[in-house]
């Protein structure tokens, strides 16, 4: 029954990926044409989510920052959840709604692009985070599940909402991860061409 049930999750991601390769493609794309429009203009992108997804907004910085796959060039890149102390200081000062919002009012410009990853769409300080990213003119790039919560109402035309059609939080990440892969990936096939191997040895990934 267990190895069943392991088999039936693999299959079930698998599923998942193979419905959204169509339907989710060009929302990518424009993602990619959003972030890539910024770091070349001079800007930055700054992630946050919640739990697994602070975790995610994490990996995209690092993968920005350092490399996804090939050496390229630094680009400007920031995960709102990693400060601890200003994660808890604004929460005990302020409010905790505020957690993202304060950051981006403080490090955001237009011609910023702000990430958010929320499984609901309806996290009260991801949703604080993108209406202050609308007050600094910068583009959101919005990756949701389920219908988009909240979100999806407060996004506007020149933002990217790629919303994942499943309800299962698991499930959605699995995809968020995928897409964020994708936009790396993009990026980079866009800065130094498409890259003569499509692998890199695993010994030297990160």
């Amino acid at each position: 029954m267990l190895l069943q049930r392991i088999q039936q999750q693999f299959i079930d991601s698998a599923d998942l990926k193979y419905q959204c390769a169509q339907a989710l493609a060009p929302i990518v794309e424009s993602a990619i044409a959003a972030v890539l429009a910024s770091v070349t203009g001079g800007g930055k992108v700054l992630a946050c989510g919640n739990g697994a997804s602070a975790s995610a907004a994490q990996h995209f910085a690092a993968s920005f920052m350092g490399r996804y796959e090939r050496e390229r060039p630094e680009l400007a890149a920031l995960s709102l959840a990693a400060d601890a102390a200003v994660l808890t200081g604004i929460a005990t000062d302020f409010d905790g709604r505020a957690v993202f919002s304060r950051q981006v009012r403080a490090l955001g410009q237009s011609g910023d692009v702000l990430l958010v990853l929320s499984t609901t769409g309806n996290s009260a300080n991801v949703v604080a985070a993108v209406e202050a990213a609308h007050e600094r003119d910068m583009i959101v790039v919005a990756l949701t599940g389920a219908r988009g919560g909240r979100l999806s109402q407060l996004l506007r035309d020149t933002d990217v909402h790629l919303c994942v059609p499943h309800e299962l939080p698991a499930r959605i990440l699995e995809v968020h991860h995928l897409v964020m892969h994708c936009i790396c990936d993009g990026v980079d096939a866009q800065l130094l061409g498409l890259p003569a191997e499509p692998n890199i040895p695993l010994e030297n990934a990160s």
